[in-house]
């Protein structure tokens, strides 16, 4: 009888949230069904572009900035709306194991199986780490995530706000019938004047190869396909085999763009030396200054010492002789030779005259 008194209540209590416009599902339930705004999809319309176009995300530690691009009706992509990242986990470079915190970096591929409606930061999807290029060198890692609650231990973090969006449109995209979106996750613009700042990274090798994506990308506003042999990322080839140590091919599927990337990484590493140079001679010059300016402090302190030293011993010296001379007019401890006075030098002193 109580087991069916409880039933009754638990339908009661269902009733009465539907009454009031309240809900018993657990928190969030629905939140990765909200629509996208009008107001988004009047500005992809006006881009040329709609919710189930293709997609393509950027993001780039140092300036936290995630970028969503929408493939427009020429078949090129366009930047749609840059996001603020909140957080992310480590410092600049790939993620190598389970457990280093580290946000990943590299080239990856989301598929709708990788979106998380139901994430305890409020929405996230999964980077897909570890890629074919992180098994190739055993790297380890799960649930690497892009999530919101702006925080992050490992992964990259949003504000709800934004993840909300990001979701959506990622979510809209697999309902127009994408099968997946890439994500290009890197230490920052992958420019020569950022990787001479950081030519001396354990990275920088790493750093230059996932630049020949960027910069296909940068020059073609058209999706990269990448893929990996011989230890390294390689784009736009055909025939590249499911090994990743195997020899990379040596046809293209974009000969020609390839070729403009190819002549772009000439270009940019005589920059790189360039700039490399210009920040060694900098820094020489720098610590030659500073080197300079500490002997500078060194001789001024000594100086400054040698100064005081002899004003202390001139003052020591005037101390002692005024001292003496007091001495030897109050008849001070010191006075070795007692003052005699000769009286009868002294003359008389005549008496007052008398007034009557």
């Amino acid at each position: 009888m109580k087991f069916y008194s409880l039933i009754k209540l638990f339908s009661l209590l269902i009733f009465a949230s539907f009454l009031t416009g309240c809900s018993l599902l657990i928190k969030g339930d629905g939140r990765h069904l909200v629509p996208l705004s009008s107001k988004i999809i009047a500005q992809l319309r006006n881009m040329g572009s709609s919710p189930s176009e293709a997609m393509l995300i950027r993001l780039f530690k140092t300036e936290n900035i995630l970028e969503v691009w929408k493939r427009t009706s020429s078949g090129t992509y366009k930047l749609f709306k840059s996001y603020e990242v909140c957080a992310w986990s480590g410092i600049l470079g790939p993620k190598f194991k389970e457990g280093d915190r580290q946000a990943p970096e590299g080239f990856y591929t989301v598929t709708p199986g990788l979106m998380n409606p139901k994430s305890s930061y409020y929405l996230s999807f999964n980077t897909s780490f570890p890629n074919k290029f992180d098994r190739a060198y055993g790297r380890t890692g799960t649930d690497l995530m892009v999530h919101g609650d702006c925080s992050s231990s490992g992964c990259y973090s949003m504000t709800d706000e934004s993840i909300a969006e990001i979701y959506a449109l990622g979510r809209d995209s697999f309902r127009g019938g994408q099968r997946s979106f890439q994500l290009q996750l890197f230490p920052f613009r992958m420019t020569p004047q950022n990787l001479a700042k950081h030519r001396n990274s354990e990275h920088l090798e790493f750093w230059k190869n996932i630049k020949i994506g960027y910069d296909a990308f940068e020059m073609s506003k058209q999706l990269p396909v990448w893929n990996v042999c011989e230890g390294k990322y390689i784009f736009n080839a055909n025939g590249v085999s499911s090994d990743a140590m195997a020899k990379c091919p040596t046809q293209s599927s974009m000969p020609n763009l390839m070729a403009k990337v190819q002549a772009k990484q000439i270009s940019d590493e005589a920059e790189f030396n360039i700039l490399v140079a210009k920040f060694e001679k900098d820094e020489a010059d720098g610590l030659a200054l500073a080197d300079k300016r500490v002997a500078e402090k060194i001789i001024s302190a000594e100086r400054t010492a040698a100064l005081n030293n002899a004003i202390n011993q001139q003052t020591s010296g005037i101390s002692n002789a005024v001292g003496g001379f007091f001495d030897g007019l109050f008849g001070g401890e010191q006075q070795n030779n007692p003052v005699v006075i000769n009286t009868n030098l002294i003359a008389p002193i005549p008496n007052p005259p008398i007034r009557r």
